[in-house]
């Protein structure tokens, strides 16, 4: 397996120039058959890991997340980012202390978040989110790994679709301390655009969650990074739910045809 430090920097490099794809499993197995496919870097994905307990996103404590990142960084060679969520506190000394922890797993970088998870107020106000920001950056440092640190402004996610309030936060979190910036679910072209430019030259992620655009045409307008999310553990569940109901519903089975051979997957990986 490689490194650490050689994984952290070779998720660095991905960051330079060009776009890369970084797909999102939610368990080993998945993450080794993404590896297989040749992406050169993979993502957690916090929706994907609570189904796994059988809880909703955001529903798991910050032990079972660590836990989570050290078995997705150990089953693969490739850099592995983690979604950190909002660094499962509020306080910025205990995102200090939770960033530390998580340097210690295994990962090439991690994401904090700016929701607060209350529909009232679903951002934390400006300064304190610049705050948890740099409390982040700082474990990173202290810690001497070289963690590259994604900063998130969740405005669209929580129903707050202000494209000027997203790109004053992602400003602010940039002159903080973030490597890269990441504003999830924008859903057009423009707005893609007007985050790249806006922090530039820093890399932007971008989520595609739905078919609004490809590769190609976030790669001409400067996306450096490309994830997707829960999507993928949410087309796997769709399989398994759409079998699973058909036998309950008519007792066939149409859904078991031309099924992969998982086995194969895994078969020459044997650590």
């Amino acid at each position: 397996m490689s490194t650490e430090p050689a994984r952290i920097a070779a998720f660095h490099r991905l960051h330079a120039s060009g776009t890369f794809v970084m797909p999102n499993p939610w368990d080993a197995g998945s993450a080794r058959a993404l590896e297989q496919l040749g992406f050169p870097a993979l993502a957690t994905t916090s929706a994907g890991m609570a189904w796994t307990f059988g809880k909703p996103d955001n529903g798991v404590t910050v032990d079972q997340a660590l836990r989570h990142l050290e078995v997705i960084a150990g089953a693969v060679d490739v850099p592995v980012n983690a979604d950190f969520e909002d660094g499962y506190a509020a306080d910025p000394r205990l995102v200090y202390q939770n960033t530390l922890r998580a340097t210690a797993t295994g990962i090439a970088g991690l994401s904090i978040e700016d929701s607060t998870r209350h529909s009232a107020e679903p951002l934390h106000d400006q300064a304190l989110a610049v705050e948890r920001v740099q409390a982040a950056r700082q474990a990173i440092d202290d810690s001497g790994t070289g963690v590259l640190l994604t900063a998130r402004s969740e405005g669209f996610v929580v129903g707050r679709p202000d494209i000027d309030d997203t790109v004053r936060r992602l400003r602010a979190y940039a002159a903080a301390g973030a490597d890269c910036l990441y504003a999830p679910r924008l859903v057009t072209i423009e707005q893609v655009r007007t985050v790249v430019s806006a922090v530039a030259p820093k890399p932007v992620n971008l989520l595609i969650n739905a078919p609004f655009t490809t590769v190609a045409e976030a790669a001409a307008i400067g996306v450096r990074r490309i994830s997707v999310g829960g999507t993928l553990a949410r087309a796997a569940w769709g399989g398994f739910l759409a079998a699973a109901r058909e036998i309950a519903a008519t007792g066939t089975f149409t859904a078991f045809a031309d099924l992969p051979n998982v086995d194969a997957l895994f078969v020459q990986r044997e650590r």
